[in-house]
């Protein structure tokens, strides 16, 4: 018999362990350092994760379902705290999945907060998404009310999945330390450049996004013409 999709997700094995709790607590000190780092505008030298490496995997809530459940972080079976199944193969039509994700194509992520200007970045990412065919755009809100976050998603009309990650495992995963983090990977999930630590203007944006489809295409990848 297979189990709902919230058992899969990370919940499920923080529940038996202290390991909630320690996210939680990272989580939020993380956020705070994002809510001051915001206000001063000057990232405090936390970059994401550096070019090369793979995006973490984790499966999260989409924001607009009805599905609860924490994070799943998990890299291997049975992982702890992270999660009961390893994350990548946390599927479902409600569950955002970051491996899915850049299985399809290149992928800009945002991280951000639901609070402050934070959020505008998500406007920015839907009005350069009819640009870049094949270019998987997506985002995740970092804790914060998800009533508000369903109202944000519905109210900007964005086309692209926004997840909800409602203990902060990703802050500690992605070394969230400001508001917006923009991720930029080929497919596969290796990072191709330095993250974003801040809003861009959109013109930086969409030559980031430019620079990460040149290279895709340079290393083999055959999206849209």
């Amino acid at each position: 018999m297979s189990q709902p999709e919230n058992y899969w997700l990370g919940k499920w094995g923080r529940g038996r362990s202290g390991g909630g709790r320690i996210v939680g607590v990272l989580g939020i000190a993380i956020l705070v350092a994002i809510t001051i780092n915001t206000a001063l505008t000057k990232p405090n030298g936390a970059t994401g994760i550096p070019p090369g490496q793979r995006l973490a995997p984790f499966a999260v809530p989409l924001a607009l379902s009805d599905l609860e459940g924490d994070a799943n972080v998990a890299t291997h079976a049975r992982d702890g705290s992270a999660g009961e199944k390893p994350a990548c193969s946390v599927r479902g039509a409600r569950i955002f999945n970051v491996c899915q994700l850049y299985e399809q194509g290149p992928v800009v992520l945002a991280l951000f907060v639901d609070s402050g200007s934070c959020p505008g970045i998500l406007d920015d990412m839907q009005k350069l998404e009819p640009s870049f065919p094949g270019v998987r755009f997506a985002a995740v809100a970092i804790k914060g009310d998800r009533g508000q976050l369903r109202g944000l998603v519905r109210s900007r009309g964005l086309t692209f999945p926004v997840g909800i990650d409602k203990d902060g495992a990703l802050a500690v995963l992605y070394k969230v330390a400001s508001c917006p983090q923009v991720s930029f990977a080929y497919p596969g999930g290796v990072v191709q450049s330095k993250a974003l630590l801040l809003r861009p203007s959109i013109a930086t944006l969409r030559a980031r996004i430019a620079e990460l489809l040149t290279a895709a295409r340079a290393r083999g990848w055959r999206g849209p013409a």
